[in-house]
């Protein structure tokens, strides 16, 4: 299958989430909805039941979620909540909530209430401490907790077997969505910034061995191909999420390629592995947890060294980026107390970036459009 091809049935997908729900169903799974991030998907999946992605919408109105929601909530997780009223998720099984920030710790509780005479609302609460072993224990705790409420919503045990095939096929697909970060560098006259976008947006809609396997084939076909000499500038994304359209669409106008990402909906995601060599699959996973490093969402014990800026900038010189584009999600607390850290290390480097407010209830993009017009001939003067 060609490139252009591979990569069309990706953006479908991407596109139509609602769509593969009902695919799924109507083949006979079961569904989990998993809200962000670094929930155990490979539970869901050891379960025989499809973990379905959650990270709002970009063609939603926040109406119904308004009544439980404060106003300084992300869009992000007020989007998942409406889509939960308004029967979008209407074929969901049961929703994994974690807590890793202060929107999703009460938005937790807030899909409880609304959610509770429709369908199970599984909590999940990591540890702060991540790395000492009462922290991994914790972790284990509550990964066991999860694994025992979808072994009543899929109507079997959970078997050490399964954990492990799962873990085995989740760290597959990590390793071939890295390699495709990669390839897309090197091919960015082959890969846009959308169809990039789409291409790993896909994996939170499909069985991940069915997405590694189209994936897989992908980056054969790129891997074959010359590397791109490509006339324009690149740069490295950061943020939460950045897969709207019709903000991507600005880079291709103004001939700007991805080179890298430091976004949690994409490269943060799949950047650590769980170990296959663990006999317990819920300690592998708890440990494949207290490795994950380089997140404003986690806690680090030295962040005084600014050790997670100095490695979005270790992002940007190793793949060949002239700046750094920042979309800061409205809201976030995280995002945007660490912003004068990442500044800081972006200026001592001399890395020109740019910082964007973005929303998922954004609809008009010309302030965006300007900006990043003005930051392409910056980055072009270079």
């Amino acid at each position: 299958m060609s490139i252009e091809a591979i990569v069309k049935e990706f953006s479908a997908v991407a596109a139509n989430p609602k769509s593969q729900l009902k695919a799924y169903k109507d083949a006979g799974k079961k569904c989990i909805g998993v809200m962000p991030y670094y929930a155990p998907e490979e539970l869901v999946y050891a379960a025989g039941m499809m973990p379905f992605g959650m990270w709002g919408s970009n063609s939603k109105t926040i109406q119904r979620a308004k009544e439980y929601c404060a106003t300084f909530y992300c869009t992000i997780a007020q989007l998942d909540l409406e889509m939960l009223l308004d029967g979008t998720m209407d074929l969901l099984d049961g929703v994994i909530t974690p807590t890793i920030c202060d929107t999703l710790r009460p938005m937790s509780q807030n899909i409880r209430v609304a959610m509770s005479e429709k369908l199970p609302c599984i909590f999940l609460a990591h540890p702060q401490n991540r790395f000492a072993d009462f922290g991994k224990q914790f972790c284990m705790d509550q990964y066991d907790h999860v694994k025992g409420e979808l072994e009543k919503i899929a109507g079997h045990e959970i078997k050490s077997e399964d954990i492990a095939k799962a873990i085995k096929v989740y760290n597959a697909s990590r390793a071939a969505r890295r390699e495709f970060v990669k390839l897309a560098n090197e091919h960015c006259d082959v890969v846009n910034p959308i169809q990039r976008s789409a291409v790993l947006k896909a994996s939170y809609f499909m069985l991940k061995d069915e997405y590694t396997e189209k994936l897989v084939a992908l980056n054969e076909e790129l891997k074959a191909l010359p590397a791109a000499n490509w006339k324009g500038t690149k740069v490295v994304t950061s943020g939460i999420i950045c897969d709207n359209p019709k903000l991507l669409q600005i880079f291709i106008d103004n001939n700007i390629a991805i080179a890298a990402d430091d976004v949690a909906h994409e490269s943060r995601s799949f950047r650590f592995d769980a170990p296959e060599n663990v006999e317990d699959g819920l300690l592998a996973l708890a440990m494949q947890f207290s490795s994950m490093d380089y997140d404003i969402l986690l806690y680090d014990k030295n962040s005084n060294q600014n050790r997670r800026a100095e490695d979005v900038v270790a992002k940007v010189k190793e793949s060949g980026a002239q700046g750094l584009v920042l979309f800061m999600q409205q809201f976030c607390d995280p995002e945007e107390m660490e912003y004068p850290y990442l500044k800081k290390a972006l200026d001592a480097a001399n890395i020109p970036h740019i910082k964007l407010g973005v929303d998922q209830q954004m609809r008009d993009f010309g302030q965006a459009a300007t900006a990043i017009e003005a930051f392409a001939d910056v980055l072009n003067m270079q």
